[in-house]
């Protein structure tokens, strides 16, 4: 069983059922996995907001980065790409914010953010990246 508690029936269900992702921590920086995952999902036809203060205004595979999750628009899932002392943080956002889905990438863990977004409904994936998922279920959708 994952860290998460999740299956692999949840984590596709997840990742086909969706279709608005903010992707906190998005990098222009093209050997960052953020960058990586970002286009990935924009290429699979997820609506993608990529959140940093420092590149709102800019564009990430043709997605205009905002600088803050609120400004992300309607959410489904909150993809967390920050080191898991700030996961928290941004997990209370997104529950705040309503998302149904909160993702912690490879290597993000908060066990604690994740214990809180359940009891608010929210579920909660931790030490997974969408890509590797997508390719272990092998999923088919968009490009």
């Amino acid at each position: 069983m994952s860290i998460d508690g999740l299956g692999d029936d949840e984590i596709r269900a997840i990742l086909l059922n969706t279709s608005r992702i903010a992707v906190v921590g998005a990098s222009a920086n093209p050997a960052r996995a953020s960058h990586e995952v970002t286009g990935f999902l924009v290429g699979r036809g997820f609506a993608v907001t990529p959140v940093n203060p420092g590149l709102a205004g800019q564009q990430i595979h043709g997605a205009t980065v905002v600088a803050s999750l609120a400004e992300a628009g309607t959410l489904e899932m909150v993809d967390i790409f920050r080191r898991s002392e700030e996961a928290g943080a941004v997990v209370d956002e997104a529950i705040r914010l309503g998302a149904r889905v909160v993702w912690m990438q490879l290597g993000v863990i908060d066990q604690e953010a994740a214990a809180r977004a359940r009891a608010a409904g929210v579920t909660a994936v931790m030490d997974r990246c969408p890509v590797i998922e997508w390719g272990r279920l092998g999923l088919a959708r968009g490009a």
